[in-house]
Protein backbone atom coordinates (compact mmCIF):
# COMPACT_ATOMS: atom_id res chain seq x y z
CA UNK A 1 0.00 0.00 0.00
CA UNK A 2 1.40 3.10 -0.92
CA UNK A 3 2.73 5.41 1.96
CA UNK A 4 3.20 8.73 -0.28
CA UNK A 5 3.30 12.04 1.40
CA UNK A 6 2.90 15.36 -0.66
CA UNK A 7 4.37 17.92 0.96
CA UNK A 8 3.07 21.36 -0.24
CA UNK A 9 5.47 24.64 -0.28
CA UNK A 10 3.51 27.63 -0.97
CA UNK A 11 6.86 29.90 -2.35
CA UNK A 12 7.01 33.76 -2.85
CA UNK A 13 10.47 35.39 -3.34
CA UNK A 14 11.91 32.42 -1.66
CA UNK A 15 15.11 32.60 -3.28
CA UNK A 16 16.77 33.30 0.46
CA UNK A 17 15.09 30.65 2.28
CA UNK A 18 13.91 27.49 0.44
CA UNK A 19 17.13 25.67 -0.31
CA UNK A 20 16.74 25.11 3.98
CA UNK A 21 13.33 23.83 3.22
CA UNK A 22 14.30 21.86 0.53
CA UNK A 23 16.98 20.00 2.30
CA UNK A 24 14.78 18.98 5.21
CA UNK A 25 12.53 17.12 3.00
CA UNK A 26 15.53 15.48 0.90
CA UNK A 27 16.74 14.34 4.33
CA UNK A 28 13.51 12.89 5.37
CA UNK A 29 14.26 9.21 6.49
CA UNK A 30 10.61 8.20 5.39
CA UNK A 31 11.72 8.57 1.64
CA UNK A 32 7.95 7.82 -0.04
CA UNK A 33 7.74 11.79 -0.72
CA UNK A 34 6.68 14.28 -3.25
CA UNK A 35 7.37 17.85 -3.14
CA UNK A 36 5.16 19.90 -4.65
CA UNK A 37 7.08 23.60 -5.15
CA UNK A 38 4.48 26.38 -5.99
CA UNK A 39 5.71 29.78 -6.92
CA UNK A 40 3.71 32.40 -6.40
CA UNK A 41 6.08 34.82 -7.85
CA UNK A 42 7.04 33.55 -11.47
CA UNK A 43 10.07 32.48 -10.43
CA UNK A 44 11.77 28.81 -11.92
CA UNK A 45 12.39 27.74 -8.36
CA UNK A 46 12.94 24.40 -10.42
CA UNK A 47 16.63 25.70 -12.07
CA UNK A 48 16.77 27.56 -9.15
CA UNK A 49 17.23 24.17 -6.88
CA UNK A 50 19.32 22.36 -9.73
CA UNK A 51 21.81 25.44 -10.00
CA UNK A 52 22.65 24.18 -6.19
CA UNK A 53 23.00 20.63 -6.44
CA UNK A 54 19.10 20.09 -4.39
CA UNK A 55 16.68 19.05 -7.48
CA UNK A 56 14.83 15.34 -7.00
CA UNK A 57 12.75 13.10 -9.53
CA UNK A 58 10.23 13.25 -6.60
CA UNK A 59 9.89 17.11 -6.53
CA UNK A 60 7.19 18.56 -8.46
CA UNK A 61 6.76 22.42 -9.70
CA UNK A 62 3.98 24.35 -10.31
CA UNK A 63 2.85 27.71 -10.39
CA UNK A 64 -0.11 29.77 -8.99
CA UNK A 65 -1.61 31.28 -11.91
CA UNK A 66 -0.16 34.74 -10.80
CA UNK A 67 1.86 36.74 -8.52
CA UNK A 68 1.08 37.40 -4.85
CA UNK A 69 -2.07 35.47 -4.89
CA UNK A 70 -1.10 34.26 -1.16
CA UNK A 71 -0.25 31.47 0.28
CA UNK A 72 -3.70 29.34 1.03
CA UNK A 73 -4.65 29.99 -3.06
CA UNK A 74 -1.15 28.67 -4.01
CA UNK A 75 -1.10 26.02 -1.38
CA UNK A 76 -4.69 25.39 -3.49
CA UNK A 77 -3.50 25.15 -6.64
CA UNK A 78 -1.57 21.63 -5.33
CA UNK A 79 -4.29 20.14 -3.33
CA UNK A 80 -6.14 20.01 -6.41
CA UNK A 81 -3.83 18.00 -8.54
CA UNK A 82 -1.99 15.58 -5.67
CA UNK A 83 -3.26 11.75 -5.83
CA UNK A 84 -1.49 10.82 -2.97
CA UNK A 85 -2.71 8.88 0.01
CA UNK A 86 -0.97 11.71 2.54
CA UNK A 87 -0.54 15.32 2.54
CA UNK A 88 1.54 17.29 4.50
CA UNK A 89 1.89 21.49 4.27
CA UNK A 90 5.73 23.04 4.61
CA UNK A 91 6.44 26.80 4.55
CA UNK A 92 9.23 27.77 2.03
CA UNK A 93 11.11 29.19 5.49
CA UNK A 94 9.99 26.34 7.75
CA UNK A 95 11.89 22.69 8.06
CA UNK A 96 10.89 19.50 8.69
CA UNK A 97 13.40 17.48 11.52
CA UNK A 98 14.83 14.35 9.73
CA UNK A 99 11.89 11.41 11.42
CA UNK A 100 8.81 13.76 10.75
CA UNK A 101 7.55 12.29 7.80
CA UNK A 102 8.06 8.36 9.21
CA UNK A 103 6.85 9.36 12.57
CA UNK A 104 3.23 10.89 11.22
CA UNK A 105 3.52 7.93 8.82
CA UNK A 106 3.28 5.42 11.64
CA UNK A 107 0.35 7.23 13.83
CA UNK A 108 -1.62 7.93 10.19
CA UNK A 109 -2.25 4.19 10.38
CA UNK A 110 -4.33 4.78 13.24
CA UNK A 111 -5.18 8.55 13.24
CA UNK A 112 -6.67 10.32 10.25
CA UNK A 113 -4.52 13.78 11.77
CA UNK A 114 -0.98 14.05 12.84
CA UNK A 115 0.37 17.01 14.05
CA UNK A 116 3.69 17.93 15.87
CA UNK A 117 5.38 19.59 18.51
CA UNK A 118 7.43 23.10 17.00
CA UNK A 119 10.78 23.87 17.88
CA UNK A 120 10.80 28.19 17.07
CA UNK A 121 13.80 29.36 15.95
CA UNK A 122 15.19 32.64 14.49
CA UNK A 123 15.84 33.37 10.44
CA UNK A 124 19.35 31.51 11.52
CA UNK A 125 17.81 28.81 12.84
CA UNK A 126 18.78 29.51 16.64
CA UNK A 127 16.64 27.87 19.26
CA UNK A 128 13.97 30.34 20.87
CA UNK A 129 11.57 27.80 22.56
CA UNK A 130 9.22 24.80 22.13
CA UNK A 131 5.84 24.76 21.43
CA UNK A 132 3.78 21.63 21.91
CA UNK A 133 5.93 19.61 23.67
CA UNK A 134 5.70 16.59 25.74
CA UNK A 135 4.01 13.44 25.83
CA UNK A 136 2.57 11.59 22.27
CA UNK A 137 -1.58 12.35 22.65
CA UNK A 138 -4.70 11.78 20.94
CA UNK A 139 -6.45 14.76 21.19
CA UNK A 140 -10.42 15.96 20.12
CA UNK A 141 -10.76 19.19 18.42
CA UNK A 142 -11.66 21.02 21.57
CA UNK A 143 -8.52 20.10 22.75
CA UNK A 144 -5.78 20.55 20.51
CA UNK A 145 -5.34 23.97 20.53
CA UNK A 146 -4.87 24.34 24.65
CA UNK A 147 -1.63 21.65 23.58
CA UNK A 148 -0.61 23.65 20.27
CA UNK A 149 -1.10 27.16 20.72
CA UNK A 150 0.82 28.31 17.87
CA UNK A 151 0.94 27.71 14.25
CA UNK A 152 -1.29 24.65 12.77
CA UNK A 153 0.93 24.24 9.60
CA UNK A 154 2.71 21.19 10.63
CA UNK A 155 0.03 18.95 10.65
CA UNK A 156 0.56 15.64 7.85
CA UNK A 157 -3.09 14.58 6.82
CA UNK A 158 -4.79 11.30 5.42
CA UNK A 159 -6.49 12.40 2.48
CA UNK A 160 -8.21 9.68 1.84
CA UNK A 161 -9.71 10.17 5.51
CA UNK A 162 -10.13 13.99 5.35
CA UNK A 163 -9.42 16.50 3.31
CA UNK A 164 -10.23 20.49 2.71
CA UNK A 165 -8.95 23.42 1.26
CA UNK A 166 -7.25 26.97 2.84
CA UNK A 167 -9.85 29.72 2.24
CA UNK A 168 -7.97 32.45 0.42
CA UNK A 169 -10.69 35.32 1.85
CA UNK A 170 -9.30 34.98 5.74
CA UNK A 171 -5.69 37.31 5.96
CA UNK A 172 -4.83 35.11 8.78
CA UNK A 173 -5.39 31.70 11.23
CA UNK A 174 -5.94 29.87 7.67
CA UNK A 175 -3.59 26.94 8.98
CA UNK A 176 -6.29 26.39 11.79
CA UNK A 177 -9.23 27.00 9.67
CA UNK A 178 -8.28 23.95 7.57
CA UNK A 179 -7.40 22.11 10.27
CA UNK A 180 -11.24 22.47 11.49
CA UNK A 181 -12.39 20.90 8.09
CA UNK A 182 -10.06 17.77 8.26
CA UNK A 183 -11.87 17.67 12.07
CA UNK A 184 -15.21 17.29 10.37
CA UNK A 185 -14.67 13.78 9.56
CA UNK A 186 -11.60 12.47 11.84
CA UNK A 187 -13.45 13.24 15.59
CA UNK A 188 -9.42 13.30 16.82
CA UNK A 189 -6.00 14.01 15.90
CA UNK A 190 -2.90 12.19 17.41
CA UNK A 191 0.00 15.14 18.38
CA UNK A 192 3.40 14.24 18.72
CA UNK A 193 5.13 15.86 21.48
CA UNK A 194 8.37 15.82 19.79
CA UNK A 195 9.13 19.21 17.98
CA UNK A 196 9.63 17.66 14.37
CA UNK A 197 9.10 20.90 13.04
CA UNK A 198 11.46 24.19 12.61
CA UNK A 199 9.10 27.24 12.56
CA UNK A 200 10.80 30.09 11.95
CA UNK A 201 10.00 33.77 13.42
CA UNK A 202 10.92 36.15 11.31
CA UNK A 203 10.17 39.93 12.02
CA UNK A 204 7.66 41.09 10.85
CA UNK A 205 5.91 37.53 10.56
CA UNK A 206 2.24 36.92 11.26
CA UNK A 207 2.21 35.61 14.12
CA UNK A 208 5.47 37.90 15.74
CA UNK A 209 4.37 41.92 14.74
CA UNK A 210 2.13 43.88 16.52
CA UNK A 211 0.86 45.21 13.22
CA UNK A 212 -0.78 42.88 12.48
CA UNK A 213 -3.10 42.10 15.84
CA UNK A 214 -6.81 43.63 13.94
CA UNK A 215 -6.34 41.05 10.98
CA UNK A 216 -5.32 37.79 13.70
CA UNK A 217 -8.30 39.19 15.49
CA UNK A 218 -10.88 39.73 12.86
CA UNK A 219 -9.99 36.10 11.36
CA UNK A 220 -10.51 34.46 14.98
CA UNK A 221 -13.90 36.32 15.25
CA UNK A 222 -14.69 34.71 11.86
CA UNK A 223 -13.79 30.77 12.99
CA UNK A 224 -15.79 31.92 16.13
CA UNK A 225 -18.75 32.74 13.85
CA UNK A 226 -18.01 29.42 12.12
CA UNK A 227 -18.03 27.36 14.92
CA UNK A 228 -21.06 28.64 16.81
CA UNK A 229 -23.48 28.28 13.40
CA UNK A 230 -22.27 24.58 13.00
CA UNK A 231 -19.86 25.30 10.00
CA UNK A 232 -17.34 22.18 10.92
CA UNK A 233 -20.64 20.17 12.26
CA UNK A 234 -18.46 19.25 15.39
CA UNK A 235 -19.88 18.59 18.77
CA UNK A 236 -20.81 21.11 21.48
CA UNK A 237 -17.33 20.18 23.80
CA UNK A 238 -15.15 20.59 20.98
CA UNK A 239 -17.01 23.89 19.92
CA UNK A 240 -16.77 24.84 23.85
CA UNK A 241 -13.48 24.24 23.74
CA UNK A 242 -12.46 25.96 20.71
CA UNK A 243 -14.30 28.91 21.78
CA UNK A 244 -12.56 28.89 25.45
CA UNK A 245 -8.78 28.91 23.68
CA UNK A 246 -10.35 31.52 20.79
CA UNK A 247 -11.55 33.91 23.34
CA UNK A 248 -8.41 34.09 25.05
CA UNK A 249 -6.25 34.12 22.01
CA UNK A 250 -8.28 36.99 20.82
CA UNK A 251 -7.85 39.09 24.42
CA UNK A 252 -3.93 38.02 24.22
CA UNK A 253 -3.90 39.71 20.77
CA UNK A 254 -5.37 43.23 21.88
CA UNK A 255 -3.04 43.23 24.63
CA UNK A 256 0.01 42.40 22.31
CA UNK A 257 1.38 45.17 21.70
CA UNK A 258 1.20 46.96 24.23
CA UNK A 259 3.54 43.82 26.35
CA UNK A 260 5.78 43.70 22.78
CA UNK A 261 6.26 47.47 23.51
CA UNK A 262 7.16 46.93 27.16
CA UNK A 263 9.43 44.00 26.12
CA UNK A 264 10.44 43.55 22.98
CA UNK A 265 11.50 40.58 21.42
CA UNK A 266 8.52 38.74 23.33
CA UNK A 267 6.63 35.56 21.43
CA UNK A 268 3.47 35.56 21.31
CA UNK A 269 3.70 32.36 22.83
CA UNK A 270 5.26 33.81 26.06
CA UNK A 271 2.66 36.30 25.95
CA UNK A 272 -0.67 34.14 25.69
CA UNK A 273 0.66 31.10 27.64
CA UNK A 274 0.46 32.67 31.33
CA UNK A 275 -3.47 33.60 30.18
CA UNK A 276 -4.27 29.89 28.93
CA UNK A 277 -3.02 28.88 32.48
CA UNK A 278 -4.92 31.04 33.74
CA UNK A 279 -8.26 29.64 31.64
CA UNK A 280 -7.30 26.30 32.89
CA UNK A 281 -7.04 26.99 36.24
CA UNK A 282 -3.08 26.76 36.72
CA UNK A 283 -1.20 29.08 38.84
Amino acid sequence: MSQTVAVITPAYKAQSTLAATVRSVLEQTHADWQHWIVADDGFDYGAFLAEQGLNDPRQVFLSSGGTGRGASATRNVALEQIETPFGAILDADDRLKSTKLEQAVAALGQYGIVTTALDVMTEDFRHLRHVGDGADAALTPGQHKWVSLSMDAMVVWDRRRADGRFDPTMSNMTDLEFLLQLYRTVPESYHLGTPLHDYIKRDGSMSNSKDVAAGMIASKREILRRLETGHYGLGAEDVAGLKGFLDVSIAAEAAYGAALAAKPGLLFEDHIGPMLDVARGID
